[in-house]
């Protein structure tokens, strides 16, 4: 503790600073910039912190985070239920939404298969996505894991739970960003963007 902070202040500095990818100058910015707030709005930013561990669940359905019963997504009747596309964070699910692009529904692993790090499928959603696929309605599976080792391993893994019950699985195209050259490109990434073309 330095000798120079308050201790509420540095307990505020220290509990920042277990935030990920929050270093000790990053959490000693955001924590005087919440001294820095009238007592209303640092009343607020307190209570939304709760309300996010009182009041936040997974979906019984999706597994991905939601304050209702069921997650809108999953209760809405204009998505089509024949496609889910897995994922690995509840963030994944809010970036596939922000393309308007995607109309199926989603499952969320929360977590890829790492041995290194002692996670087993056990330790993921598998389970219940299995138990999702079992009443005939859904025809596709896309996998939208990370092309990590950990993302690959973890799509080979549950692809192979998949095909026997006779559902397609398919794999997120990793091509070229918009504005990159070919030179920069490494080998994977070109494959991927061979294989994942399309007609135009």
């Amino acid at each position: 503790m330095s000798q120079y902070d308050a201790q509420p202040l540095e307990r505020l500095i220290n509990n920042f600073s277990r935030l990920s990818g929050v270093g000790r100058k990053g959490a000693t910015r955001m924590a005087y910039q919440i001294l820095s707030m009238d007592k209303k709005d640092a009343e607020e930013f307190a209570r939304s912190i709760i309300d996010v561990h009182t009041k936040i669940k997974r979906c019984p359905v999706c597994q991905n985070f939601t304050d209702q019963d069921i997650c809108p997504i999953c209760s809405s009747t204009k998505r089509d239920k024949s496609i889910i596309c897995i994922v690995e964070n509840p963030r994944d699910v809010s970036t596939f939404e922000k393309t308007r692009e995607y109309k199926g529904l989603y499952h969320v692993l929360h977590g890829l298969i790492s041995p290194l790090d002692g996670i087993t499928a056990d330790q993921l959603t598998v389970k219940q996505l299995l138990a999702r696929l079992s009443d005939g309605v859904v025809k596709e599976v896309i996998m939208a894991t990370s092309p990590t080792i950990e993302g690959e391993a973890t799509a080979l893994y549950i692809s192979r739970l998949i095909k026997p019950l006779g559902i397609k699985v398919t794999r997120l195209a990793y091509g070229l960003p918009v504005g990159a050259s070919l030179e920069y490109a490494d080998e994977v990434t070109l494959y991927r963007a061979l294989e994942g073309r399309t007609e135009i």
